[in-house]
């Protein structure tokens, strides 16, 4: 699973859509989550500019995201095993379905993505962000690895971004559902998604460690 951010999304030099063909021909299905409806449009229609393999989700499609209150329910995840499983790569918009509306409404980007990393069973969670990963407030220095509580109680520090916080929180909940690691990094170094699927070292920072409770 990866979450793609507006910067990443927007720019030009990414190797985002190539490390994307690269990881399905290495048999790993990719489930990207576009940072809005208009990105996930546009990344589909690159992709598919060199293969037609993508589609893009919305909320309501198949019910894949039910609106829960202020947030999304339980993921209906049916539709993305189908396409991953036939070699598609689904473009998920940040949105969900609200049963008794009349438009699917806006959810958060990194909420969206740690929900279907979840519900998929996610063997990683990448979240793009410019920062790179999480940079200790005090020492300003890169922290490498942090267990989800780590990553939680750091995320109620003012001093780092809003939205680095709300990822380490995604990046959190993911783990802490059962997927293995979760990586905060700068989707627009090269080949980045490879880095962190493909091989054993990873960029940015790494949030491990979690426990699975089976109920």
């Amino acid at each position: 699973m990866v979450r793609v951010d507006e910067s990443t999304a927007a720019a030009d030099s990414t190797t985002l859509i190539d490390d994307l063909h690269v990881l399905a021909a290495h048999h790993v299905r990719p489930i990207v989550v576009a940072p809005d409806p208009a990105a996930a449009r546009a990344m589909v229609r690159t992709i598919n500019r060199s293969a037609n393999v993508a589609i893009a989700l919305s909320g309501s499609d198949a019910a894949l995201l039910p609106r829960s209150g202020e947030g999304i329910g339980k993921v209906q995840a049916r539709i993305l095993h189908t396409l991953t499983g036939a070699g598609f790569i689904p473009v998920v918009e940040p949105t969900a379905f609200a049963a008794f509306g009349r438009d699917d409404a806006a959810v958060a980007p990194d909420d969206v993505a740690a929900a279907i990393a979840t519900a998929t069973e996610a063997a990683r969670a990448i979240f793009f962000h410019t920062a790179g990963g999480v940079l200790d407030p005090q020492t300003r220095r890169l922290i490498d690895e942090l267990t989800p509580a780590e990553a939680l109680a750091l995320a109620n520090d003012e001093r780092l971004a809003a939205d680095l916080r709300a990822a380490m929180r995604a990046a959190a909940a993911g783990v802490r559902g059962g997927v293995p690691a979760a990586q905060i990094v700068d989707g627009r170094v090269a080949h980045a998604s490879l880095v962190e699927v493909l091989t054993a070292t990873h960029l940015g920072t790494q949030v491990t460690g979690g426990i699975v409770i089976a109920v």
